[in-house]
């Protein structure tokens, strides 16, 4: 779909879909015209995808889906579809008009999304399931028991911070990680009041928690590791990237085709240049904020890393500094690079393979 400028030159009729947790609803649109030829909502659940494809078929042989999460409410119905084959248009957020009057409903929602992929001249495949989906499901779950992790890290510190005297004494001179081992061996004493009491069961508790949640990140990452080495192993050959940098780049990559181009991954990613100066020349050009800010922060690892390890980083940062670029300029610059090259490196590999 990514080589195709214009809908209407190869199907007849856009099926739009405006994905919930409990229904989808759907609207068949004329290609040609614009037109509205019939609507429908059904359950979320598979009886509900047949009908939708019933429902295709009462219409045209020669359709498009467009849909609107095919990574969240609408990824059941994306992957009934992939099954089959259909041609799914990948709808991330209709650019929608301001309603009249404040006009909205689902249906109205499904044709929008309909309307919207006619207007694209670029289209975007759903991304893919399997080894991809499994890397999203291990990056959303490590980063929810390390973020938990902190969180409870930070909670004994604080604690231990103002614990009475007799507890923090223990700490004394400890820097955190040996806080947490400490924390979390503690005994309780008889003799304690029931403020020294308390504090410690709620420091041995974070503690654990904190551990717990560690080592269950652990286990995540191991996992991702298995499965980044056996799906492109040359990710992790490139210096600056590890196995969770690397799985972070493949869930947004996907599969080959589906970033159109290099450009377009690096404005996926958010490191494509944004002018930002005026008049005849364009000189300066600012923080990109848009894009898959996963992605955007795995580049930034990546730069950090050839930064402090790279020779070759090191040498055009020098240059780069001679000229008169600022360090966060020179590290715009060296993101949109490395999107480059990951972008080159993950097609070319599979045309090779």
């Amino acid at each position: 779909m990514t080589s195709v400028t214009d809908l209407r030159e190869v199907v007849d009729v856009v099926i739009g879909v405006d994905t919930h947790v409990h229904t989808h609803s759907a609207a068949a649109v004329d290609a040609r015209t614009g037109g509205v030829l019939d609507e429908i909502t059904v359950e979320a659940s598979a009886d509900g995808y047949a009908r939708l494809v019933e429902f295709a078929n009462e219409h045209a042989a020669l359709r498009a889906w467009a849909i609107e999460g095919t990574g969240g409410h609408g990824a059941g119905l994306t992957r009934h579809l992939a099954r089959r084959e259909e041609v799914v248009v990948e709808l991330d957020r209709p650019q929608r008009p301001r309603r009249r009057n404040g006009a909205k409903s689902d249906p109205l929602d499904a044709i929008r999304a309909a309307r919207e992929a006619l207007s694209r001249a670029k289209f975007g495949s759903p991304r893919g399931s399997g080894d991809r989906q499994a890397l999203s499901v291990l990056l959303a779950a490590r980063r929810s028991a390390v973020n938990a992790s902190t969180d409870a890290q930070r909670q004994v510190f604080s604690l231990v911070i103002a614990a009475p005297e007799p507890i923090r004494e223990r700490f004394r001179g400890q820097k955190l990680p040996v806080m947490i081992r400490t924390a979390a061996s503690m005994r309780l004493n008889s003799a304690w009041d029931t403020e020294t009491t308390t504090t410690v069961v709620v420091l041995r508790s974070l503690a654990r928690r904190a551990r717990m949640l560690a080592e269950e990140a652990a286990q995540h990452e191991k996992a991702i590791r298995v499965i980044v080495r056996a799906w492109r192993p040359d990710l992790l050959a490139q210096p600056g990237i590890g196995p969770i940098v690397a799985a972070t780049v493949l869930c947004a990559w996907s599969h080959p085709g589906r970033v159109h181009s290099e450009a377009a991954f690096a404005m996926l990613a958010g490191a494509a240049p944004i002018p930002a100066s005026s008049g005849q020349v364009t000189n300066r050009h600012r923080l990109n904020r848009y894009g898959d800010r996963q992605l955007n922060r795995a580049l930034h690892t990546i730069v950090l890393s050839r930064i402090r390890y790279d020779q070759a980083t090191q040498t055009y940062v020098a240059r780069r500094t001679t000229e008169g670029k600022t360090t966060r300029e020179i590290k715009r610059c060296l993101k949109r690079y490395i999107a480059r090259d990951l972008f080159r490196l993950l097609e070319h590999q599979h045309t090779t393979a």
